[in-house]
């Protein structure tokens, strides 16, 4: 085998293991899988697997990493954006995105959350989701400066609750939750103009 053909294979399996992964711990969390289930499911060697992931640990934080990408980049950021031209209409449309997800069959809730509750604020995993969240809060804040609004900071952490919330409620069954939160979000606005 080549060099360009190993490399390809290492990628190929470490891509499985992050994959299968990724599918298991938004499905059941962390405690609930195993590293010789993630195994099982990538159809990769054990040694394989401690090739790429000497830990679960590492596993893990590598699943933050690409749970950030996918929902909060691709998902919630660059969906609000497609739907708003201006920052109100692109905050407003936060909810839009989380109405499409809520009412997808895969709909999961937040691993940020998931996570930061299943293992703590102290735990390396709780401190990166804890890491990310405030990302999420950070494309708030923005908008919200563009926008004009008042003490955008104060904002960002109100818009965050009616997000956190909203995902909660959805994750109960109620899949209208986001309607809801949006208007709440409308008022927000207003008091911070």
């Amino acid at each position: 085998m080549g060099e360009r053909a190993a490399e390809g294979a290492a990628t190929d399996a470490r891509e499985r293991v992050l994959s299968a992964a990724y599918q298991l711990f938004s499905q059941r969390g962390l405690r609930d899988v195993g590293v010789d289930e993630v195994i099982s499911t990538a159809n990769v060697a054990k040694a394989t697997f401690y090739r790429h992931f000497p830990s679960k640990e590492r596993l893990v934080l590598a699943f933050l990493a690409r749970r950030e990408r996918k929902w909060t980049v691709e998902l919630v950021k660059e969906g609000s954006e497609r739907r708003g031209s201006t920052p109100v209409e692109r905050l407003l449309a936060i909810f839009d995105v989380f109405q499409e997800w809520f009412e997808r069959p895969d709909f999961e809730g937040c691993a940020f959350i998931n996570i930061l509750v299943e293992v703590g604020p102290d735990h390396p995993a709780g401190r990166s989701c804890i890491d990310y969240l405030e990302n999420i809060r950070a494309i708030v804040r923005e908008r919200a400066e563009q926008a004009g609004l008042a003490r955008p900071e104060e904002f960002a952490r109100s818009w965050h609750i009616l997000m956190k919330g909203s995902i909660m409620s959805a994750m109960e069954g109620d899949t209208a939750a986001a309607g809801r939160a949006r208007s709440m979000a409308e008022a927000l606005i207003e008091r911070h103009r």
